[in-house]
């Protein structure tokens, strides 16, 4: 035999295989691939098409096909039920507590388990004769039709969410205030009031329209729903075959089923013909039809055979099922309401804004109560004439106005919507905006290996037969002269779904394109490369066939040799599983050999030498099949038990097969990027543990020698109770800092709290050999430890973690199933992963610039006019309308560009966020956007103000607590008012000014601005600040009506320094900041 080949070898070789491969490559066919073709479009049209709309994930966004949105539901409730079964005997009252109500119905159904006729007598009919035409009218009273009850609209919540909503409310109450104070309050009326109520009217709409546009929790599958079951059904009633309405069945009917037939509601088979067989698709995504049962099958309720569902339909056979439950209580309506249900709680953005909101009412309130009585007390009885009501109540509205960021909603909706727009240029498609926002704070990323990871394009490298290994290169040469290896390729060629495509069965064997999962492809390719498959399949007629799962972890394929009388079961699966059933082995001659324990000794440890290298190592076997007693095709149940109960014992072991699949070779340098970023990157594949290890070690997920890596034993104790016991671990943690752990899906299932506590610390860890439930459970597990969790899946089963998780995260190649259920799908490769969470730190990096922009002359700058007014009797150096105006124009244009920003350079070089800690406005930004900026910026806007009225001859001394007794030399009250006015605008232009050096000053937190790369959006918003303040000072259609004023040229440049000043300081804290990251200005920095 050869020697196995050597990785320089072998990486040629697999770099041959992807060069002559498509650019997908080939891939498992779920459900939704085998409809493309009756939806019409290819793959990448459809992809397309998901791209385009991929943005907007609103009400409005395309329909939803059951058959995709509703898998994800009933995978989870499935999964949920068997981890409810097992935890039973041990938490059975605490799982009652925590479930939904939905899984503990379901977990605690009986239909499947109790005796036919105990079922007739419970729903008082009979298999006979039926319902009686009374007892069905009377039920159809009682329980109602045979139809799904749309969801609530909401529509009416939803709209009082909009419009009043956030700050929605108080811009209301501040409109209809002003309306009132402009009339009938008003003697005379003054149009700067109606100006003022008309634009908060107009912010008003826009934050609504923003909100609506912003929602995308909307039901969109039940829309779709009763189209899904039948119109008509025949039942038996009166001991007649009556054909009815389908709304018209209820419980206890007796059901006719025959092919085609679409099931109306929930039965329990009764009878059923041999062949017949039910398409569950609807429900569990997978098209390999479910063989009908009277007998129950599975203690889970929604796996079971003998159960019909609503929605699934029957596809060959017939059969008669008494109907179990009918509309909203079938499992088809359940898992749709489920599914249409609206997300419950708030989005964690969501809650950083509503904390905020609930800080701005609260300083607001705090100011307009201190307003209010400081007037009451006060003013009123001391200088009546100063603040009337309706002056009281615009001030009050001033107050509000000052407060509000009127712009937030919109800068936020602009920012997550842009982001994401950055984002699918990337490659990177996220489906909803909450899942940009969660991205930042994602810690932990569960990641798949096959297809994610590695390449998928997976080759045979070795084989053995007998105990001789031998490579796949030469197997050629050896394969006419050994009868072992014959007989290895004739398992291999039958017990295979894989097919060559026939338009490319003529090519070379690397070049032809194969239909069917990476697994089979690569063994199709070894055994076409040692003779025809053609050729051994025709030779051995295909009988039965059991299809390989996670749970059995085999494939089976009974077939009928043409030399031979007896048929031969074939079966391909995991070693760990098969070996143990295997009772001899075919020798390197051909020759039978009984399994010794030193033989299997010798087959391990040669299994488990493949698998430390990478290798995916398969078992192939076959049994003679000796007076069988039923027939396949007029018993298949029965023929189906008694082949799972043949192959459960003395097979004869044919070989094994050594498959690698090599990691990407961008993977290492990703998850390199991932853990400086503090995300760590956890492997959960279905391999076993050494091939597990050994893939996870190649893409640097596992980064100790194999020595230092734990297993479960190390959960079993805490370091301190062994060190007490006088326990010396096998490896020094004082020298290794890194933590590698290593389990099995057995392993998690024996885990109790304290050891998931223990687990969720390792900085590394591999899970093998988990099924879909497992990786359900991992997400569970690491959520209730408060991590933020993103998950990659790609096939049916795994999207109840995929919708799980905080971030599920789908490859583009992945079903239909598993993209519906995902937050975010990767186009490309996972590489683009790295991106995904630069931008969605990116995003609320540039959030708390946007605040931090807003907050200094959008609030606190506004809020001092109004608080010098009513306690100092200055006049009101800044006009309501212009507060609006630098919210809601110069402002609002200038915070959208922010969202534009490019990451800082240290953005993936620091821990992510803790999204249930981190504030998104916290005291240090309020301090730095209030106490620094803001101060600047009101000291400098009141300097500028009255500095103008002193050379115009109105002293600050004559207006200092004047309470409107101004005493000017020689003024008239018009130019009074015309200085005044003008002193406003200064105040206006001062901080628009101002506003765009602090603009070029938030664009950074840490890092000088000069080394940040510039963003172009910048100079189109300061231009449109620049045009909007022309727009209203210098038009005199608006400056006449609105009380505003042209500005003298030099009241422009003179703010420039200003803010020049601005930047600068800006520039000096933050170099302090990076040059002493210990110092208190560090500490308070934002």
């Amino acid at each position: 035999m050869e020697k196995p080949q050597s990785p320089e070898e072998l990486m040629a070789t697999m770099n041959e295989l992807e060069r002559q491969a498509s650019p997908r490559g080939p891939r498992i066919r779920y459900a939704a691939d085998s409809r493309e073709g009756e939806r019409g479009g290819n793959r990448l049209d459809r992809m397309r098409s998901r791209s385009r709309d991929s943005i907007s994930i609103h009400s409005t966004r395309r329909s939803i096909d059951p058959s995709i949105a509703l898998p994800p539901q009933f995978r989870t409730l499935s999964f949920s039920i068997e981890e409810g079964k097992r935890q039973q005997a041990i938490e059975d009252e605490k799982k009652k507590a925590h479930a939904k109500p939905d899984e503990i119905e379901f977990g605690s159904m009986d239909y499947h388990t109790t005796a036919v006729d105990e079922l007739l007598s419970r729903f008082q009919t009979s298999r006979g004769s039926g319902l009686t035409g009374t007892q069905a009218a009377q039920l159809l009273k009682t329980i109602g039709q045979n139809v799904p009850t749309p969801p609530p609209s909401r529509w009416a919540r939803k709209t009082v969410t909009y419009l009043f909503g956030g700050f929605g409310s108080i811009l209301f109450v501040a409109a209809i205030l002003v309306f009132i104070a402009w009339k009938p309050l008003g003697q005379p009326p003054s149009p700067a009031n109606l100006a003022l109520a008309i634009v908060l009217l107009l912010v008003w709409v826009i934050q609504a329209s923003f909100s609506f546009w912003q929602d995308f929790s909307s039901s969109r599958v039940m829309a779709s729903i009763s189209g899904m079951l039948p119109d008509k059904c025949i039942v038996l009633r009166d001991s007649t075959q009556q054909q009815i309405d389908g709304r018209d069945i209820v419980p206890g009917d007796m059901l006719k089923i025959s092919l085609g037939n679409k099931l109306p509601a929930d039965v329990r088979f009764i009878e059923v013909s041999s062949d017949a067989r039910f398409d569950r698709s609807i429900l569990t995504g997978e098209t390999m039809p479910l063989l009908g049962s009277v007998e129950s099958t599975d203690v889970n309720y929604l796996e079971t055979a003998c159960i019909g569902m609503a929605g699934t339909h029957c596809v060959s056979g017939s059969a008669w099922g008494l109907v179990l439950e009918t509309g909203d209580r079938t499992v088809f309506g359940r898992i749709a309401k489920l599914t249409s249900a609206p997300k419950g709680g708030l989005t964690p953005l969501q809650k950083e804004i509503l904390y905020f909101v609930g800080l701005i009412v609260a300083l607001m309130l705090l100011m307009i109560v201190m307003v209010i009585i400081v007037w009451a007390t006060w003013l009123r009885k001391t200088h009546p004439d100063w603040i009337t009501v309706p002056i009281l109540i615009v001030d009050c509205v001033s107050v509000a106005v000052a407060f509000i960021p009127e712009g937030l909603p919109i800068a936020v909706t602009a920012s997550l919507t842009i982001t994401a727009q950055i984002m699918k240029r990337n490659k990177v498609l996220c489906k909803s905006l909450k899942t940009v926002e969660t991205l930042g704070a994602v810690n932990v990323i569960c990641s798949d290996k096959t297809g994610t990871l590695t390449r998928n394009i997976m080759a045979v490298t070795e084989y053995l037969v007998g105990k001789e290994p031998g490579t796949a290169l030469k197997s050629a040469g050896d394969y006419p002269t050994e009868k072992g290896l014959q007989q290895l390729a004739r398992v291999a060629a039958v017990c295979n779904e894989a097919e060559f495509d026939a338009s490319t069965v003529n090519a070379q064997i690397a070049d032809r394109k194969v239909l069917g999962d990476a697994t089979d492809s690569a063994i199709l390719r070894f055994t076409e490369g040692m003779t025809k498959v053609s050729a051994l399949r025709a030779a051995n007629r295909s009988i039965f066939k059991i299809a390989f799962n996670s749970k059995n972890k085999f494939a089976i394929n009974v077939v009928q040799p043409e030399d031979e009388t007896s048929p031969l079961l074939t079966i391909k699966g995991a070693p760990d599983i098969l070996l143990p059933r295997c009772g001899s082995y075919l020798n390197k001659d051909g020759f039978v050999e009984r399994l010794e324990k030193h033989d299997r000794r010798a087959l391990e440890s040669m299994k488990d030498f493949w698998s430390s290298q990478g290798r995916r190592v398969i078992l192939l076997a076959h049994k003679p099949l000796e007076a069988l007693q039923f027939d396949s095709a007029a018993q298949p149940r029965e023929y189906e038990l008694d082949i799972m109960g043949r192959a459960s014992a003395e097979l004869l072991l044919v070989g094994l097969i050594a498959i690698v699949d090599p990691p990407r070779a961008e993977i290492p340098e990703v998850v390199r990027i991932l853990r400086g970023a503090g995300v760590r990157v956890f492997m959960v594949t279905g391999d076993f543990k050494l091939t597990a290890a050994a893939i996870a070690a190649e893409c640097g997920i596992i980064t100790q020698s194999p020595k230092n890596i734990e297993d479960v034993t190390s959960l079993a104790f805490d370091d301190d109770y062994l060190e007490s016991a006088g326990i010396e671990k096998s490896h020094d943690h004082s020298e290794v800092r890194t933590h590698s752990i290593v389990l099995s899906g057995a392993d998690l299932e024996t885990l109790d709290e304290s050891q998931w506590n223990k687990l969720c610390r390792y900085d590394e860890i591999v899970f093998a050999r988990t099924t879909p439930e497992h990786k359900l459970r991992i997400v569970k597990e690491l959520q209730k430890r408060e991590l933020t969790v993103g998950m990659t899946g790609d096939g049916v089963n795994d999207a109840p973690s995929l919708k799980q998780a905080d971030v599920g995260i789908a490859m583009g190649s992945g079903s239909d199933v598993a993209l519906e259920a995902a937050d975010m799908v990767l186009l490309d490769s996972f590489a683009a992963i790295v991106e995904a969470v630069r931008y969605g730190r990116v995003v609320y990096d540039n959030l708390k610039k946007t605040i931090c922009y807003l907050l200094p002359a959008g609030s606190f700058s506004e809020f001092w006019p109004v608080i010098t007014n009513v306690v100092f009797g200055l006049p009101q150096v800044l006009s309501s309308f212009l507060m609006i105006i630098i919210c809601c124009f110069t402002d609002c244009a200038a915070a959208t560009a922010i969202a534009y920003e490019k990451p800082e350079a240290d953005v993936l070089m620091r821990p992510p966020r803790n999204a249930r800690k981190d504030r998104l406005v916290d005291w240090k930004l309020v301090l730095h956007a209030y106490g620094y900026i803001g101060m600047i910026e009101t000291v400098c806007s009141f300097a500028m103000s009255y500095w103008y009225a002193q050379r115009q001859g109105l002293t600050f001394s004559s207006l200092w607590f004047a309470f409107n007794n101004v005493t000017p030399n020689g003024l008239s009250t018009d130019e009074v008012t015309a200085i005044l006015n003008t002193a406003s605008s200064i105040y206006f232009v001062n901080l628009v000014v101002m506003q765009w050096f602090n603009l070029f000053a938030v664009r950074t937190r840490r890092l000088s601005v000069l080394n940040h790369r510039f963003n172009w959006y910048l100079p189109p918003a300061i231009i449109f600040a620049l045009l909007v303040a022309i727009l209203f000072l210098y038009v005199p259609e608006f400056y006449s009506v609105l009380g505003t004023s042209t500005v003298p040229v030099a009241n422009w440049f003179l703010p420039m320094g200003f803010g020049m000043g601005v930047l600068l300081l800006d520039e000096g804290r933050k170099w302090l900041v990076r040059r002493y990251p210990g110092s208190l200005i560090a500490k308070m920095a934002w």
